[in-house]
């Protein structure tokens, strides 16, 4: 596992197989980290599915309403829906699009990311300015690149849990 040097600000996800450590940027997107950090720690992205992995491209999940393999799942909805708290404001950056960073997830309007994100499986540099780059996988990428592949996936792979480091 990686060295973690400011665990308020790094997320624990587990997968099927293993953890991904994700180095959060609060100084590049404070909302969009604290956004994460207050799901994370509400315990609303434990169970959500991966419910767009495009090959070559990013594993999309997040979707708080729809997602969760737990609790009323609905695999047509997933990807739709956000949580119950407003949408966020764009905070778009110089921070490429590269291999392991994570991508606030939104409709046509910049300002509706909520709770969806992505991770780059390679740099996706067609995105830069487009879309929030708030955070990069710091390890077990590998884990993320043995996501289960679909758009969606006939047997989607889920985020177990996620916490934040400082409470893990």
């Amino acid at each position: 596992m990686a060295e973690i040097k400011d665990p308020e600000n790094t997320i624990l996800m587990e997968l099927k197989d293993g953890t991904v450590t994700i180095e959060l940027m609060p100084a590049i997107a404070p909302g969009h980290c604290e956004r994460m950090k207050e799901l994370a720690r509400a315990g609303k992205y434990d169970n959500v599915a991966f419910h767009r992995v495009i090959d070559g491209f990013m594993a999309q999940t997040g979707d708080v309403q729809h997602a969760n393999m737990e609790n009323d799942y609905n695999p047509r909805r997933a990807g739709t829906g956000g949580s119950e708290l407003p949408d966020l404001k764009a905070e778009f950056s110089k921070i490429p699009h590269d291999r392991g960073t994570l991508g606030a997830a939104r409709s046509q309007n910049p300002n509706s990311a909520n709770s969806q994100f992505f991770i780059n499986f390679k740099d996706n540099h067609f995105l830069n300015g487009q879309y929030t780059v708030y955070g990069r996988v710091i390890s077990g990428m590998e884990h993320v690149d043995a996501i289960t592949k679909g758009e969606p996936p006939a047997n989607p792979d889920r985020m177990i849990s996620v916490k934040v480091a400082a409470d893990a």
